[in-house]
């Protein structure tokens, strides 16, 4: 049936494709970019250029499920929250007080944030959701299809062009293949450098994900926009449950410059089309693989930071719980000093510690102790013992180390047993080359 239905979307007048190819993207970014992919039963994607971006670039897409699927999502806590979150919110709590499991697609568009845009922005997210439902209904030959969430990125403060959204709908192909994924990857993009996309495959299920970040990047949301599809038969609350820890140790694990976005949001739509049951027996698993993934698909964030030329790992354990270790970790991650000695590859290790010190988490500082490891997992240089500096300092194992595109600060509070990480990059010039012309 869906082969009938797919021909009748490609015969639409007006669609438009575009080059997928990796080599497009920069070199040093490539071997980010998946050649193939594996993903979830039931789901399609696709993107489009339908007029929003000034350069013509792709700028829609839509990721679809043949099956009404349970969705949960985390939304930013910046209170000037874009159209698109409050819709989005109302939605899926709405149908979690009636039960309903009704989310059949998302749709997200790129170059307009929707943002900071009054009741007028309210109205065109409803519109733009309801051309998703059109969208939707066209691919199912059915009048009642379920509803669309929606998600938007892109300049703040200036009104969605939803007249272009829906034409652009009208002639958007969909399909399940890895080129599909991928269409839909580069369409999120805004000054990403290479598109963002995931696909797993676990015991009975698989999970896919296209995220899109590189600036405004900052934890206590849910950190930039991604949607995540698995096949797994899971219950609206194991979801939820799922998502809050997986988004605490992912999403919510990585800052590129501090700056929290009006229009963050990541959504998991579950459809159920692997037949695998997620009880109480596989949640755990079910969980952790949802966290691992999630991990990785937010690390590609912080690898294409904006002016970014590392990307730095920050694991902070020996804390009494999980949030103090989390808190340590993104002060640290957070320290404009911290990342431009990083940026330019100064071992100035004092800036580490003293942002250990201001994290607000009580210490002992005669039992911290602090490493530096390279990316390829060789011997760490110790900075730090029992709260005593490693004499003299290795210079040159410092700079060998910092080289590297990929480091590792590894701090031990020595109070307990709870561990965190946070990902973040260096502060490089660029960053600010980047942002000054964002809007030209």
């Amino acid at each position: 049936m869906f082969s009938s239905h797919l021909r009748s979307l490609q015969r639409a007048v007006g669609r438009r494709l575009f080059n997928t190819d990796a080599s497009q993207f920069p070199a040093a970014k490539q071997r980010f970019i998946p050649a193939s992919g594996t993903y979830p039963k039931g789901f399609f994607a696709g993107g489009s250029s339908c007029g929003i971006k000034k350069n013509g670039k792709p700028d829609l897409a839509v990721l679809l499920s043949d099956r009404p699927a349970v969705a949960s999502a985390v939304f930013t806590t910046n209170q000037f929250c874009a159209a698109p979150v409050q819709f989005d919110r109302q939605l899926i709590n709405r149908a979690r007080e009636t039960g309903v499991q009704a989310v059949r697609a998302v749709i997200t568009n790129s170059g307009c944030a929707n943002a900071v845009t009054g009741k007028q922005g309210l109205v065109d997210a409803r519109l733009m959701s309801e051309a998703g439902d059109r969208f939707v209904a066209n691919f199912d030959q059915s009048e009642a299809s379920g509803t669309s969430l929606v998600m938007s990125t892109g300049v703040i403060g200036q009104s969605l062009p939803v007249d272009k959204i829906e034409k652009g709908l009208e002639g958007l192909e969909v399909g399940s293949s890895h080129d599909m994924w991928m269409r839909a990857a580069v369409a999120f993009m805004t000054t990403d450098t290479f598109p963002k996309v995931l696909s797993k495959e676990y015991a009975g299920f698989r999970i896919a994900g296209i995220t899109k970040g590189a600036g405004m990047i900052h934890p206590n949301m849910a950190t930039l926009l991604g949607t995540i599809c698995t096949d797994a038969n899971i219950t609206q609350g194991a979801l939820d449950q799922a998502l809050a820890y997986a988004v605490a140790r992912s999403f919510n694990a990585i800052s590129i410059d501090g700056d929290m976005s009006t229009n963050d949001t990541i959504a998991v739509l579950a459809n159920g089309a692997s037949g695998t049951a997620i009880g109480e027996a596989g949640f755990l698993e079910f969980r952790d693989a949802l966290t691992s993934f999630m991990a990785e698909l937010a690390a590609l964030v912080v690898r294409d930071g904006e002016g970014a030329t590392k990307f730095i790992t920050i694991e902070v354990g020996g804390a009494k719980s999980f949030v103090d270790a989390k808190r340590v970790a993104s002060t640290i991650a957070t320290s404009s000093l911290v990342k431009t000695a990083f940026y330019g590859q100064d071992a100035n290790w004092g800036r580490i510690l003293c942002a250990v010190g201001y994290s607000g988490v009580e210490l002992d500082t005669g039992l911290v102790g602090m490493c530096l490891w390279p990316g390829d997992g060789g011997e760490p240089l110790v900075l730090v013992e029992r709260g005593e500096p490693r004499l003299p300092l290795d210079e040159v194992r410092a700079a060998e180390i910092l080289k590297g595109e990929d480091v590792k600060i590894v701090v031990d509070l020595g109070l307990g047993k709870e561990m965190a990480r946070m990902y973040t990059c260096d502060l490089s010039h660029d960053y600010v080359s980047i942002n000054a012309d964002y809007r030209s």
